[in-house]
């Protein structure tokens, strides 16, 4: 599966746009990971065990997102970008987004 953030795939031609797929996924620190954070967040700097945490869902949105677009066929997801909205305290909602397309 060909991801780009791009408009394109070079050298490709796109013979059909199959619509925009997604992966959600929500996630919340543990209690270690949050136990952690809280401890680093006091120095200041970056919180690795809070990184750990966005990584990973991000991560598996893009998963889920490759899955959707396999699922209908797609040969590649162009445009493809990520979105984060805390809905919740401590509870994040990460979205990987892009369009479908079939290639020539």
């Amino acid at each position: 599966m060909i991801v780009t953030s791009g408009n394109e795939v070079q050298g490709r031609t796109i013979n059909a746009y199959l619509g925009i797929v997604r992966g959600i996924v929500v996630r919340a620190p543990n209690i270690a990971q949050g136990l952690m954070g809280g401890i680093q967040s006091i120095f200041g700097g970056n919180i690795d065990s809070y990184a750990e945490v966005c990584e990973q869902a991000r991560l598996e949105a893009y998963q889920r997102m490759v899955q959707h677009a396999l699922d209908i066929g797609a040969d590649a997801v162009i445009g493809m970008r990520y979105d984060a909205t805390e809905f919740a305290q401590g509870a994040t909602e990460v979205l990987a987004y892009g369009t479908a397309v079939r290639l020539g």
